[in-house]
């Protein structure tokens, strides 16, 4: 199953972090375009110029581990293309473009439902997918999920409750199903 990630989804970063561990088990093929990874290295400026740098670092490590995840722009799909916010029309071609089945994002008033069905396509909030996820292979997303908070924990020498950690990453329902 191919799923696009929008930049919301990429930035923060333990979002990122188990989305990426769930492809890399390959639960799903993500994919992404040059301007969704731009969109990603420029909120990190907006918070710091330090966290740009990383966030580039951080892409360049993604785009080399998954080569065929970065989808093309086409710039005529984009003009046949409405959504409320015209800034996300490039998601929405983007996902088209690599035979995405769902555009993964936490932005649902920009993405209608009704708009992407047209198109093919769903659209999934991070938590009910990665809670799907965890309900069919507990096991590996838990893995996963712990890894994550290990390496938090670690970086930041506070300690990491999972729920807690979940929760601050907007993944209440998979914080539920993995404590």
């Amino acid at each position: 199953m191919k799923l696009c990630l929008d930049a919301c989804v990429l930035y923060p970063t333990i979002l990122r972090e188990i989305l990426i561990g769930c492809a890399q088990a390959g639960m799903f093929q993500p994919i992404w375009s040059e301007r969704l990874l731009e969109e990603w290295a420029r909120a990190a400026a907006r918070r710091n110029p330090t966290d740009e740098v990383i966030a580039r670092g951080e892409i360049a490590l993604l785009t080399a581990r998954f080569p065929a995840a970065m989808v093309q722009r086409h710039t005529g799909l984009e003009t046949r293309l409405h959504l409320p916010d015209e800034n996300d029309i490039h998601v929405l071609a983007c996902a088209i473009a690599g035979g995405a089945e769902a555009i993964v994002t936490m932005n649902a008033k920009d993405f209608p439902r009704g708009v992407l069905a047209s198109e093919g396509l769903e659209r999934r909030d991070p938590d009910g997918l990665l809670w799907q996820f965890a309900s069919d292979d507990r096991e590996t997303v838990a893995t996963i999920v712990e890894d994550i908070r290990a390496t938090a924990e670690r970086l930041s020498g506070v300690s990491q409750p999972l729920r807690a950690l979940l929760k601050r990453a907007r993944l209440p329902r998979l914080g539920k199903a993995l404590v």
